[in-house]
């Protein structure tokens, strides 16, 4: 049984909750209430959903600790990303939908598609490193590029920065952000930074200010510039 999991696709429900707890935790824990909370489903279904993970080696379980990755399962909701990011990048590139479009319309297709037509879909993209929101892409090996970067609510007045990564996924804050040029390649300038309520005012390389919430700010990650 151990074999066949990872070597067969996994069912789209499995996917899911692979792929939400490596969001939510990474290498650590993922509570019962986040994950429930980011699949809407009921404790008791979770609880059932947890125990069959554990079950197939995707998943280390302790009631009131919550759920970790095994090295299996983390192998598998990396492939899931992979697959969800070089679709989104394609359907960008090359079907014309928008950065705020992309996200829900992968979420249906990563579910349908093989590791063959993934790494096929790959070379036709040329590879490429960041997905339209400028999160790394999990390399065929399942390696994931070190984040070097950090959120724009953390840099001092007077910095300069370039976006690397817009870490939102609704599509109102990526519309809106699109329509500003707020995206991964530009550069700003950050001119205030308020304590009060951790509003952030950049200018744009056009001369443009922009003031964002604490909680926007905090989505925008960047680079300093030297």
């Amino acid at each position: 049984m151990g074999e066949s999991t990872a070597a067969q696709p996994l069912s789209s429900s499995i996917g899911d909750y692979v792929k939400i707890i490596w969001e939510l935790a990474g290498s650590g824990a993922a509570s019962t209430t986040e994950i429930a909370a980011r699949l809407s489903v009921a404790p008791a279904s979770l609880t059932k959903m947890l125990g069959r993970l554990q079950e197939l080696g995707l998943v280390s379980y302790e009631r009131y600790r919550g759920a970790s990755l095994t090295e299996r399962g983390r192998a598998e909701a990396l492939r899931s990303v992979r697959r969800h990011r070089l679709i989104e990048t394609f359907l960008l590139e090359h079907l014309g939908y928008s950065w705020q479009d992309v996200h829900e319309e992968a979420e249906r297709l990563e579910h349908a598609v093989s590791d063959n037509f993934t790494e096929r879909l790959a070379e036709f993209l040329g590879h490429p490193a960041r997905d339209p929101h400028g999160a790394p892409i999990p390399g065929a090996d399942g390696v994931l590029a070190a984040e070097d970067s950090f959120p724009l609510g953390e840099v001092m007045a007077g910095g300069r920065v370039h976006v690397t990564r817009v870490h939102n996924e609704e599509a109102p804050v990526l519309a809106y952000l699109g329509e500003r040029g707020l995206v991964p390649g530009r550069s700003l300038e950050v001119k205030e930074v308020r304590e009060l309520d951790g509003v952030v005012t950049v200018e744009d390389e056009e001369g443009v200010s922009h003031s964002l919430g604490g909680p926007l700010a905090r989505s925008i990650f960047v680079r300093l510039l030297s």
